[in-house]
Formats: structure tokens, sequence, C-alpha cells
């Protein structure tokens, strides 16, 4: 059955009036042509729908009925509708976020806040990884978009901008003669035991610590390795190493260690967090990436 959005508005608008002139007149069209719609909607439902009379109109209890689905269908139709155009303009829908534990942090509590007030249709789902499980996620399709830290694992195909810049610092057990210094030159800890990164689990960060401190004129002296932030902060925390970490943890504070901020080259003593994402993103990765540059400018 062919009932278009016109002729359910023309039938609506005849039983809201209960009069065929002012139902045209309302419908900005002249009253045969109303009259001729209507004649055409009963022959196409299959039962009259309005008793016509010298005082106006009157809808039949079959009428009545049809009124208030046809009533549902406009409104269906309007919402379908209105929700596709959302959608596609990426202020509703669903978005899969991926990130790696720090950012958890510092960044995404104020990020899914602007997005609850800027896109509260948009629903965020998070999962937290390393920074290759999410970038291999996102290149796979299981994931929108990835917030990483390292660079070196995400596939050359995505797309990848900077989200955010974190100042380096010196990561002290609290006891530690440094750890009262307002700031101190990365030179100060070259006798000091460091655990590091693992290479193999955490190259791109375990290379910029070692070359950091070999641009400060030494060579860390390696007691420990861990494979996460876990490990590096027990180490620390043991009083047993020092290490450098990102200021995104003084968020954390963690029984045992002091950071202090470590004085030198600004672009040198830097984490870099980068987006990345697929070409041509649904829009509410774009969307998404439109708050974060607002939050946080990339820097």
């Amino acid at each position: 059955m062919d009932l278009s959005s016109r002729l359910l508005e023309q039938f609506l608008a005849l039983a809201e009036e209960r009069h065929f002139g002012r139902a045209a007149e309302r419908l900005s069209m002249r009253q045969p042509p109303l009259s001729q719609a209507i004649q055409r909607l009963e022959r196409r439902v299959g039962v009259r729908l309005v008793d016509r009379g010298p005082g106006g109109v009157t809808l039949t209890a079959a009428g009545e009925a049809f009124a208030v689905d046809a009533a549902r269908l406009l409104a269906a139709e309007t919402a379908a509708l209105e929700r596709a155009r959302r959608v596609g303009d990426g202020l509703e829908g669903d978005l899969r976020l991926g990130y790696v534990s720090l950012l958890s942090l510092r960044y995404l509590p104020r990020l899914l806040g602007a997005a609850a007030d800027e896109l509260p249709g948009l629903r965020i789902r998070l999962h937290q990884d390393s920074s290759a499980a999410v970038a291999e996620m996102v290149h796979a399709g299981s994931l929108d978009l990835g917030f990483v830290r390292d660079l070196s694992v995400v596939p050359a195909d995505l797309v990848t901008g900077v989200f955010a810049r974190e100042r380096v610092m010196a990561a002290l057990p609290s006891g530690h003669p440094l750890a009262r210094a307002d700031a101190l030159d990365l030179a100060e800890l070259r006798d000091e035991p460091f655990v590091l990164p693992t290479e193999s689990v955490l190259p791109t960060l375990s290379g910029q610590l070692r070359l950091v401190c070999e641009a400060a004129g030494f060579t860390p002296v390696v007691r420990a390795f861990a494979d996460d932030l876990t490990g590096l902060l027990s180490y620390v925390a043991s009083g047993l190493c020092v290490s450098l970490l990102t200021e995104a943890l003084l968020g954390l504070p963690v029984p045992g260690i002091t950071y202090v901020p470590l004085r030198g080259a600004p672009g040198r003593l830097e984490s870099t967090v980068t987006a990345v994402h697929r070409p041509d993103p649904d829009p509410a990765v774009r969307r998404v990436l439109e708050l974060a540059e607002g939050l946080y400018g990339g820097g």
C-alpha cells in the first residue's frame, strides 16, 4: 500500500479540522484536490474513513483508529530522518575509543565530560590497551579512534595527529635527597640506578629515555626493566630505582614517589600522545577530535 507522507498529512489535517474548507486552507491547497486525495486514501485503505455532511466531517470508527496510527507513522518517519541526519553529522550514534592507561588520569575525564555536554546523543565505548594493540584495532576497524603514545607501532595507512604534549619528569623515591628539589638537571641522575621500560614491549619510550640521558651526557645505569607502568612505579616506590615518567602521573599520587621537574630543552623532554584513525573516518570521530583540539590544542 502506497501511503505517502503528504497523503497522511492531508488526512490528519482533515481529522483535526473536521471541515474540508478549513483543512484545505491549512494545507495551502484548494478544497476539490483535498477531497479527491481523501477518496484515494479510502480506496487504498479499503474502508470509509470519513462521513461527509452539511455540517462538516466526522470520522468513522475506522477513521478514528487510522488517525492515531497515521500520526504515529509520521512521527516515526520524522524521528528516523532526524536520527539519520544526526548520525551523519556525528552528533549521535556509537564511537569506539581506544586509549593507553595514563590517558584515563589526565585527558579522558575532561573529554568525556565535554562530549556529554556537546554531543549528548553520542555513546562513547572505551577500551584500554597498549599502543600497539590500540593501533592494530583501529587499523582492523574494531575501534574508530585511538590515543597512543608509541607512534612506531602505528600502521602507515592510518591518519595520525598530536593530541597532547607532556613534560617528562624525574620520578624519585620520596626519601631521595633530590626529591626535595624544585627542579633538577637530568645530569644529576647520572649515578643513580634506573628502572626503564622493557625495549621489546615499549621500544619508543625506552629509546626516548635513553636518548635524553645521553643528550645530558651520560648513559643510564639500568638496574631493572618493567613491562608496564605498574612495574616502573613499583621499583621507584621501593626506593631501589629512579625513572623518567610523564607529568600525567601527577594525577595519580603513589605513596613513596615524588615527581620533580627537569630543566632542559622542552622539546627533548616531552612525550606526545597521538590520535590515530582510519582515512575518511565517521563524522563522530571528527566531532570528538574537534572537542579534543578545543580542550588541549595539541599541547
